[in-house]
């Protein structure tokens, strides 16, 4: 598997786990959501493509129809040429964050391969919510459907020194600030069991480009609480 953005860390973010690859490989594959011949099936063109990982969330109802509905309406419309789902995780339910922000959210993680660049890829996530009917009202307010890039090959943007700034924030300034640039990977990724616990099903090998720092380590380093109130629909 080549990817176009190489690491000081590990040139490969899926492959530098604790697990032969094979392993890994079988482990992500095993939590596909799917059938082969339910998912969307786009011809693409030939070449070298990016894996990237998208977290997927909701906890509004949309038309009257649950959450885990609109996310099945969202992973549907992922596809084209140049954008292919190659793995799901379990649908989990978790509590809003912050706590008492609204109703429990859906989450899911996505393990995408891609021939397009992560800025494309962020515009064609917003086309969907923006289809879909999200409204941008508030920054961690409830919403019918959210759609994160958390991240894009290796790549770490849009430089090291912003990306760590962003990741290093604290929680207070993190409320009152919001970045004017798509920052890779996801600066949060580290602090949140409802991304790391579906994430660590799609890519159990996948390494953070800028900290070295495997899924499973970030998963175990997170309180056993927060992982506990993940619950799989």
């Amino acid at each position: 598997m080549d990817f176009p953005f190489k690491s000081p860390h590990c040139p490969d973010p899926f492959s530098c786990g604790s697990e032969p690859r094979d392993t890994i490989m079988t482990q992500r594959n095993s939590y596909l959501r799917y059938e082969n011949s339910a998912l969307p099936q786009v011809a693409g063109d030939q070449g070298n493509f990016t894996a990237a990982l998208v977290a997927l969330g909701a906890n509004l109802p949309k038309d009257g129809k649950p959450p885990e509905v609109t996310l099945r309406h969202a992973l549907a419309s992922l596809p084209n040429q140049r954008v292919q789902i190659q793995a799901v995780s379990r649908f989990f339910r978790s509590p809003a964050y912050p706590a008492g922000s609204g109703p429990d959210y859906v989450n899911a993680v996505a393990l995408l391969h891609v021939r397009i660049c992560a800025n494309e890829l962020l515009a064609h996530l917003h086309t969907i919510e923006a289809q879909i009917g999200r409204t941008r009202m508030s920054r961690w307010g409830a919403r019918v459907v959210d759609l994160d890039l958390l991240s894009h090959g290796s790549a770490v943007l849009p430089d090291a020194l912003t990306e760590s700034a962003w990741r290093e924030m604290s929680v207070a300034d993190q409320v009152r600030a919001t970045p004017g640039q798509l920052i890779l990977p996801h600066p949060r990724i580290a602090d949140r069991a409802f991304v790391l616990v579906p994430l660590a099903e799609v890519a159990p090998g996948w390494v953070h480009p800028a900290t070295g720092q495997g899924a499973r380590a970030m998963l175990a380093a997170l309180p056993e609480a927060d992982k506990a109130a993940l619950r799989p629909l």
